[in-house]
């Protein structure tokens, strides 16, 4: 594993050395690599006026280096605005390109860049670097793009790339304090204490999402999962998100059933190693069985408003209070009895009236129902269509019709959290995929958002927050909203844990650290599988995937590996790029390369 120091004075002569065969190496002939060798020479006075650092391996052996030039950003009137920076130089030993060297260099940069406060990291590359620059994120531009910097940047032959430095998001610094966590995957135990019918008892689902416990934070120091992972998922993730390999891996815990945190205790030594370090725990949601693991007081009052219900009340009583015109509540009613319930659906099918039906807890849109007026004349009536429903108590409420602008924004979600002082953090909005009341999948990042809810969204989900706080809840929630076709939000639920969202905003935080500010990040669900592979052909395929999407300048993220291996096999994903074009086309890329593995298992003709 390189490692990544300050060059010293006295390597100044091996370093240019190191720097004329990189170039070399793409067969440039001897009359060229002669003209520009003054611009590849490293005096001594030049490692430190240019920051040069090398990348060194176990054995000491230099297999690469950066540097890192400083300028002062010209603002229109010419006069210094802030600082920017070049990155000079980014060259690898021939023999160790293609090993992770310039990706290990790259990121250095970027992070020093970001602590220096540079805004704009420049990078005039060489044409057969360009793939690297794009793979790693930097956005390229054109000379008009380029602005003041035109003439600098428009050296004979290279490409000019920018990247935008970002240290770490502050509420991803306040969500651990700054520090790994370990993260504990117990979305089945989450579950499980919620005695509602439409949540699966098998938990298989559950467990399967409980591998989005790799992204429960940026950055963690172990993972705590209930199924066995491939290897080859853990390796690829960790690439991708610039984790060292520190990230200890604790899986196949639990193969059935929701005591994860319960599992852990069964072991004591593992349990001692998780919670002795000092270091936070994060679930997925609060527990009795997890706060006997953490140490942390359990008190169920704090989950009260996972109940639709409550939380819909919760709405109410924020809305009566003023300040929030562009929100409007729609109308919820609890049935008592099945028959009661009949009777409030048949009521609103006479009037015409769509309506959703919904069980008082419930994941991913499970026990959520929209029936319009016409398909319950369709299905025999209100009775018919509740037979068909599970069991337990019922709500139902009005239907928000949508916006008629194609393409505007239907689902919308605000994600924040409430941390141990009662202090609340808002993380941002995201735009969710939703088919029915089933959740797919959510996209964040900078105009994800449409304009005209960017200001009430977080402002009613910080209310919320401060009422959460105020009742005692302490952890990670969202609020979820339908938008009307009047530019209005309104709320339907509110989740007292981590989300496909949240995780999509984590790995926003971590990729912005790594490439630069501005990430779109989409997590799908489920991605069709069109087979079920082998453990080793199923890393081939993400691998795959990886490289495919790197060239589009877009990072994929397997998500959710172990759906892979069901019968009816499929993949959770991230993708992230810092364009929609990009984003759009990486997820294309990959929903149609998973779906065509099923193709080398069709009988030739």
């Amino acid at each position: 594993m390189a490692k990544v120091r300050a060059a010293r004075a006295e390597e100044a002569q091996a370093l240019t050395e190191l720097v004329r065969r990189s170039k070399a190496y793409w067969g440039y002939d001897a009359e060229f690599l002669a003209a520009v060798d003054p611009e590849l020479r490293i005096d001594a006075a030049d490692v430190t006026a240019r920051r040069i650092v090398v990348a060194e391996d176990a054995h000491g052996v230099v297999q690469g280096l950066a540097s890192l030039e400083l300028e002062l950003e010209p603002d229109l009137e010419g006069e210094g605005a802030g600082p920017r920076a070049r990155l000079g130089l980014l060259f690898v030993e021939p023999s160790a390109i293609g090993r992770g060297v310039g990706r290990l260099l790259y990121r250095d940069a970027v992070r020093r860049a970001a602590g220096l406060g540079v805004r704009r990291l420049l990078i005039d590359a060489d044409p057969h670097a360009a793939g690297f620059y794009r793979a790693m994120g930097a956005v390229a531009v054109t000379v008009a793009d380029a602005g003041a910097d035109a003439g600098a940047g428009a050296v004979a032959g290279l490409v000019r790339f920018e990247v935008a430095p970002a240290v770490q998001a502050a509420w991803a610094r306040a969500w651990t304090g700054g520090v790994p966590a370990v993260h504990v995957g117990n979305v089945a135990e989450f579950n499980a204490q919620f005695s509602d019918a439409s949540l699966d008892r098998e938990q298989r689902a559950a467990h399967h999402y409980a591998a989005l416990a790799a992204f429960y934070s940026p950055y963690p120091a172990a993972l705590v999962l209930p199924r066995a992972v491939p290897r080859g998922w853990i390796a690829l993730v960790g690439r991708q998100l610039g984790w060292g390999p520190e990230v200890e891996v604790y899986d196949g815990l639990v193969e059935r059933g929701p005591a994860l945190s319960d599992a852990v205790r069964a072991r004591p030594a593992l349990a001692g190693r998780l919670t002795g370090a000092g270091l936070p725990l994060v679930p997925w949601g609060l527990t009795e069985s997890f706060a006997r693991l953490s140490g942390r007081p359990w008190r169920p009052q704090e989950l009260r408003y996972e109940s639709k219900a409550q939380s819909h009340e919760l709405f109410g009583r924020i809305l009566a209070a003023g300040g929030h015109p562009e929100i409007v509540l729609p109308a919820q009613w609890r049935a008592a009895t099945r028959r009661a319930a009949v009777g409030l659906l048949a009521a609103r099918t006479r009037a015409g009236m769509a309506s959703v039906l919904k069980s008082e807890h419930g994941v991913g849109g499970s026990g959520t129902t929209v029936v319009s007026a016409a398909q319950v004349r369709a299905a025999g009536g209100a009775r018919a269509v509740l037979r068909r429903l599970p069991r337990g108590p019922l709500l139902i409420e009005e239907y928000v019709a949508g916006p008629t602008e194609p393409g505007e924004p239907r689902d919308l979600t605000y994600d924040g959290f409430v941390d141990d002082a009662g202090r609340v953090h808002e993380v941002g909005g995201a735009v969710m995929d939703v088919a029915g009341a089933g959740y797919r999948g959510a996209t964040v990042g900078p105009g994800v958002v449409p304009a005209w809810a960017q200001k009430p969204l977080p402002a009613f989900g910080n209310a919320v927050g401060r009422e959460l706080a105020a009742a005692g809840y302490r952890g990670w929630f969202d609020v979820d909203f339908v938008a009307d076709g009047a530019g209005r939000l309104a709320p339907t639920e509110a989740n007292l844990r981590l989300t496909g969202p949240s995780v999509a905003f984590m790995v926003a935080a971590r990729l912005d650290e790594l490439r630069g500010a501005g990430h779109l990040v989409r997590i799908a669900d489920r991605v069709e599988l069109g087979a079920r592979l082998p453990e080793a052909q199923f890393d081939e395929l993400c691998e795959a995937l990886a490289r495919g999407c790197a060239e589009l300048g877009a990072v994929f993220v397997p998500a959710i590996p172990t759906g892979a291996f069901d019968p009816a096999p499929w993949l959770g994903v991230l993708v992230a790029a810092h364009g929609r074009q990009a984003l759009d086309a990486a997820e294309a890329l990959v929903r149609a390369r998973a779906l065509a593995v099923g193709t080398m298992f069709a009988p030739s003709r």
